[in-house]
């Protein structure tokens, strides 16, 4: 399936991306917001609750994260209960996932839940309409690195590998040509991110982004770190 071959080929090494050289180390992390460190965390939490518009291909999403968490050794809680998003949950979690979430997810209460789990060191990864998603949460904006503004008819495109060596990237081709719904975003994320892969737009109609068209980054924010990947809306069996 095209939705699993995504995600798993720019996230199976997700936990790496996040221990590669020059990372700081977890447990050098503070830990004054009650939350604990999420150096021995030991499971993957898939967060899939939507208040907009709902992919099919998130049941192809969940099944994906379960084998790869599996393989990673990790214990895997998939879920659309938001109130999850508490200390006390959020100290053995080693990944939130947010899966194609969309709209107003999380109250007030659970927004600071997780805002103190990703400044204890936590590690986030939103899959595609994770940027269709909190667009009144100021410290969900940083995290995620753009919004989500549109997107033309599902098509395929060229995808340039911008940093080969890097570990969610490293099993890539420098030219990726795939089917999916290509969102435009409200901004480029460029200068505040780590651009991992970006969308030709001569490749496709409707890019939207005048030729700088990011698709994949990463980066480290308030203590944590957070990757984001385009990715993972279409769910289908590519020609």
């Amino acid at each position: 399936m095209f939705y699993r071959f995504l995600v798993v080929m720019l996230c199976v090494l997700f936990s790496a991306c996040f221990m590669a050289e020059g990372a700081p180390p977890l447990e050098h992390l503070r830990q004054d917001t009650g939350a604990s460190s999420v150096a021995a965390a030991d499971s993957m939490l898939i967060f899939s609750k939507t208040a907009g518009f709902r992919h099919d291909s998130i049941a192809e999403g969940i099944m994906c994260f379960r084998e790869l968490g599996a393989e990673l050794g990790l214990k895997i809680t998939a879920t659309e209960d938001a109130s999850v998003f508490n200390s006390k949950n959020l100290s053995s979690v080693r990944v939130v996932i947010f899966l194609n979430t969309t709209g107003d997810i999380l109250n007030a209460r659970e927004e600071a839940a997780f805002e103190s789990y990703i400044r204890n060191g936590g590690a986030w990864l939103g899959v595609h309409a994770a940027a269709d998603t909190e667009y009144e949460w100021e410290f969900y904006k940083g995290l995620v690195g753009a919004y989500f503004k549109s997107h033309p008819a599902i098509q395929p495109a060229r995808i340039t590998v911008e940093i080969k060596d890097h570990p969610s990237t490293r099993m890539l081709p420098g030219l990726w040509n795939r089917t999916d719904e290509w969102y435009t975003y409200t901004l480029s994320p460029r200068d505040d991110v780590t651009v991992l892969a970006s969308l030709d737009e001569d490749s496709f109609s409707g890019g939207g982004m005048n030729g700088d068209h990011p698709i994949a980054w990463c980066h480290e924010y308030e203590g944590g770190r957070a990757l984001y990947t385009g990715g993972g809306a279409y769910e289908g069996v590519l020609p």
